[in-house]
Parts: C-alpha cells; structure tokens; sequence
C-alpha cells in the first residue's frame, strides 16, 4: 500500500472566502508607498470635507472680526463714524500718543495707563493660576478618596463653577461693602481688624480680591479636570507601592504627578488663556478703578467711553498677541518636557 499523505503537507485547498482574507493583509502590508497614495489623498479629502463647515463657521464668526480689529488698529478710526477713518499706519502703537509712547507720560511705559493695564494683567494671571492649580489639585485628591457622600462633595464642590461670573462677582461685591458687607461684620465682631475695609476700592485689597473672588470661582474647574485624569490612573501601581512601604509623598511626586501632567497643563493653559482676557470679573467689583483695571477693560474704555475705535483695536490687537505667545510658550514647554520624560 502507498504511504498515507502528509496531513500537515498537502490538504483539501482553502475556501475563496478564507483565502482572501489570509492573503489580503500580506498584500496590502507589502504594498509600495506609490500604491497607498491614492487612499492617502481619499481620506485627507475626506477630513477636508468634513471639517469645511466648522471652517466656514470659524471664518465668519472669528476670522473676519480679527481681521476688521487689526485693520482698524492701524486707522484713526472713531466708533461715532468708523467708515471716515483715515490709515495711520503704525501711529497707533509708536505714534506720538501710541501705545508704547506718549510724551505726556514722563514717569515711564509701566506708569502709563496701558502699562498699568499689562502689569495688572499679568499679576492677575500668575496669581490666580498658580493658586487655582495648587487648590485644584488638593481638592481633587481629597475628591480621588473613598469616603461616605463623596459624590454629593463633588456635585457641591462645582456650584462656584456653575454660577455666571457676573452673578458670582455681583455677590461677593455685596459681600465685600465697606458698609454692609457681611465679611466686614465678621470681621470687626471677631476683633481682626478695627474699622471697615473697602476691599474693592482701596488699591492695597483691590487687586487681591478680585484674586480671591477668581480663585473661589474657577477652583473646581481645575479641581474637575484633575480628578478626571486621577480616575484614570492604574491602580495597581498605588497597590505595588504601598505593599513595598514607599512613603505617600514620594508616590505623589514620582507616580501621580507625572501621570496626570498632561491633564494638568491643559487646565493650565485654559485658565491662562481666560486670566489674560479677563474683563467681567474685574468690571464687576471694581469698574475703573486704575489699581485693577486689566487689558482687555482699557480696550473697553478706549472703544466704548472714549470712543477712540481705532486705539482700543490697537490694544486689543496687542492683547491677542500676547495671549497667542503665552499659548505658544506653554505648549512648547509641556512638549519639551514630554520629550525629556520619553
């Protein structure tokens, strides 16, 4: 008799079906980077297409009113009757009464008003961020624990969140009266201080109030998505280091914040981005004042009380610049260190 054949050599042939979908991927994977072009530029029409509406969107409705800003920015433009408006070129940066020049201002650019508006600006911002993002991340630690009524904490934690800043700021301004203020009465009947205080108005409290108020208000933000990036975090890891004895602060600052820092630099740059535009806020509780008024509230006073349209865009142009530099800065700096890490 002949010799059985091989089960593991020769067999019954395989079916179309199966056969295509065994060969298939082998040919794609050795296709030529020549053959997967025609795909390639499918998909990018594709995206292209679907993003054409948000980018048609995004054109009218930002695009156009930065281009009219800057435009005006270099015009003497005035809100009474911005279609006589005569090019000035850079006059309303460098000119005589621009900007970063003006020679009625003898003491310096940062005694100058717009001066005063970038530095309170910026004070506002460094403070309120660094504050936010240290009282943030506690808070979201606390809420990361397994306690009795924790999801009651956290729905309670972001009512200051969910309250509109004109609402918030408008309350602590009641709160806040020198007068009849509820902060001032606790104070004086708990014997901390001697007489009333005008947080608002006095420029030695006006600007850290407002700091305050801010903190208070945008705190849970940053809470939320820190612990967002906590709910994430693997386990077993805390697990492992707590059956090794690894002391809590050394897990913290080797495991849980390298892990939730790119969470955490998100948050950075959105609260940044709104500290640096901040108007309502500072409006609210303490209108003009010149110890508190920020850029974008001198862009405000310009184009809407004095009517100088073409100055006020000049600001304003100056104000989204800076606000792009800092975005720029802040990614390019969380990138490298994501470099560093990897």
């Amino acid at each position: 008799m002949g010799a059985a054949p091989n089960a593991w050599q020769e067999g019954p042939p395989l079916p179309p079906a199966l056969r295509s979908a065994v060969v298939a991927p082998a040919a794609a994977a050795a296709a030529t980077p020549a053959a997967r072009q025609p795909l390639r530029a499918q998909r990018t029409r594709t995206a292209w297409l679907f993003l054409a509406p948000m980018l048609v969107t995004l054109a009218a409705v930002a695009l156009w009113p930065l281009a009219r800003t800057i435009w005006f920015s270099f015009t003497d433009a005035n809100i009474n009757d911005p279609g006589a408006a005569q090019f000035v070129g850079l006059g309303n940066y460098f000119g005589e009464f621009g900007l970063f020049f003006n020679p009625n201002n003898t003491e310096g650019f940062w005694a100058g008003d717009w001066g005063v508006a970038i530095a309170n600006t910026l004070k506002f911002a460094l403070a309120s961020v660094l504050l936010e993002t240290a009282f943030g991340l506690g808070v979201a630690l606390l809420l990361d624990q397994e306690f009795k009524g924790r999801s009651l904490v956290r729905a309670a934690v972001l009512l200051p969140w969910a309250i509109p800043t004109i609402v918030s700021a408008k309350m602590w301004g009641w709160m806040l009266h020198d007068q009849f203020g509820v902060i001032n009465h606790l104070l004086l009947s708990a014997g901390l201080i001697q007489h009333p205080i005008a947080w608002t108005a006095d420029p030695a409290f006006a600007m850290w109030t407002v700091v305050a108020v801010d903190v208070w208000k945008t705190t849970p933000f940053m809470a939320l998505l820190i612990l967002a990036a906590l709910q994430t975090l693997p386990r077993d890891c805390y697990e492992a280091a707590r059956v090794d004895g690894v002391h809590p602060l050394r897990v913290f600052w080797r495991v849980t914040l390298p892990l939730i820092r790119p969470a955490l630099m998100v948050g950075v740059v959105f609260r940044l981005l709104d500290a640096l535009r901040v108007f309502d806020l500072i409006f609210v509780l303490t209108s003009n004042n010149a110890s508190t008024i920020s850029m974008s509230g001198f862009v405000r006073r310009e184009m809407v009380d004095n009517g100088y349209m073409g100055y006020g865009s000049a600001a304003s142009t100056v104000l989204f610049l800076m606000i792009g530099l800092a975005t720029v800065l802040v990614m390019r700096l969380a990138r490298n260190r994501r470099m560093e890490d990897a």
